[in-house]
């Protein structure tokens, strides 16, 4: 294999993932994974004081991929410099690309990130509508508005009885990533009753 050859297919590896990246939203590009799969990287802070991202990601490895190889190949092919120096300077060039990516990533993308408090991540009491039927046994899906965003978690009915879809339901507890529902109508007349209750007490 030529210099020129290991040059090209460097950057047409960063340049497929890349792409690949952005027409899957960045899933398959990470490397750091927030919440999964750390790796051993010092991690970029936000102005607010968030764990930011890493500084090495996929997208700052492609970044280097394209610029490394793009660099190399051109001063390879339409130069007359040295091995040393032009992977001197193909290297430089791919840690620019790379810094300049995870600047972009940490002041511009995650500047006004923020770490999610337990109240708002919290599910128990959120009130939801059954999308998927929960039948006794069976895990089905539910539906519900957080943060001003639609979400759906997958849903078993907590006393085995069946509900069926387009029933309101509430999340009793949320345990291995199941939310247990109830129906709120069972909920709703217990309230009724109370307030009923409430003021006939003080109408006496």
């Amino acid at each position: 294999m030529t210099w020129e050859v290991f040059y090209l297919a460097c950057f047409s590896v960063g340049l497929c993932l890349c792409v690949a990246s952005v027409l899957t939203g960045g899933h398959h590009s990470h490397i750091h994974l927030g919440g999964h799969g750390h790796v051993a990287a010092p991690r970029v802070g936000t102005p607010h004081g968030g764990a930011g991202i890493s500084r090495v990601n996929g997208f700052t490895l492609t970044a280097f991929l394209c610029w490394f190889g793009g660099t190399g190949y051109l001063l390879r092919t339409h130069g007359s410099f040295t091995l040393l120096i032009v992977l001197l300077f193909a290297t430089v060039s791919g840690l620019a690309g790379a810094g300049l990516v995870s600047w972009f990533l940490s002041s511009v993308l995650l500047a006004h990130e923020r770490p999610l408090s337990a109240e708002e991540t919290a599910t128990v009491g959120v009130l939801g509508r059954v999308s998927g039927p929960l039948s006794p046994g069976t895990t089905g899906e539910i539906l519900f508005t957080q943060l001003g965003a639609r979400r759906s978690a997958p849903a078993r009915s907590e006393n085995g009885a069946p509900i069926s879809r387009d029933t309101e339901v509430i999340v009793m507890r949320y345990e291995h990533g199941v939310a247990y529902v109830r129906r709120w109508d069972e909920f709703e007349g217990a309230v009724d009753i109370h307030a009923s209750e409430i003021s006939s007490r003080t109408k006496s």
